[in-house]
């Protein structure tokens, strides 16, 4: 947590304002109404933007100074939220809660953690409900453009329709592309996205 407190302590938002391409172009998928879960939602770019489009957001993060922005870029916008400072190796995702729950390059996780999470994620969405997650692939430790620099803290397409065999996915696609997310993501990137519903 103290590691996270620590980038995060700046003025600027590390990883910008905006949020994140992939989540915006899902938008035709969300509800008009309901709950949404942001993991790991840092200074709360993409949490504020699913609060913008009518949803009922509850960020979850383990910065209290991320947490802190992310009620001041709320503020700014003028949507309302709800914030959780949870260590989400413990907190408890609970069950069919989340219409929504966007997971937006959550990869501090070994592959571990990553296990609990997933899980965690599935069992919380409600039936019908829709998991929008991205990350980085292993070819991004050549590009060093952002992400972590452990190569199991990375997804594949397989990894991905493996740990949500439960869930029907709808999209899934691995790419190149060049992102500008703040200081943290800066240049060409090798993602890797994923729609999933929760059958119901």
């Amino acid at each position: 947590m103290n590691r996270w407190n620590e980038r995060y302590a700046g003025e600027d938002f590390l990883f910008g304002t905006a949020p994140n391409t992939f989540l915006v172009a899902q938008r035709a998928r969300l509800p008009q109404h309901g709950t949404a879960l942001a993991v790991a939602d840092g200074e709360g770019r993409n949490g504020v933007w699913l609060a913008e489009q009518g949803l009922d957001v509850l960020a979850v993060d383990a910065s209290d100074v991320a947490l802190a922005k992310s009620r001041r870029l709320a503020a700014e916008r003028g949507v309302r939220m709800a914030w959780e400072l949870a260590d989400l190796s413990s907190w408890d995702f609970g069950r069919e809660r989340f219409d929504v729950i966007a997971a937006i390059f959550i990869q501090f996780a070994d592959p571990a953690l990553r296990t609990r999470l997933f899980a965690g994620m599935s069992a919380a969405l409600k039936p019908g409900g829709v998991l929008l997650l991205e990350g980085y692939r292993p070819e991004q430790l050549g590009y060093g453009t952002g992400g972590p620099s452990e190569v199991a803290n990375l997804y594949t397409e397989a990894m991905l329709r493996g740990a949500f065999a439960d869930l029907a996915i709808e999209h899934l696609a691995a790419y190149d592309a060049e992102i500008h997310e703040g200081s943290g993501h800066r240049g060409i990137s090798a993602l890797i996205d994923l729609v999933a519903r929760k059958p119901g």
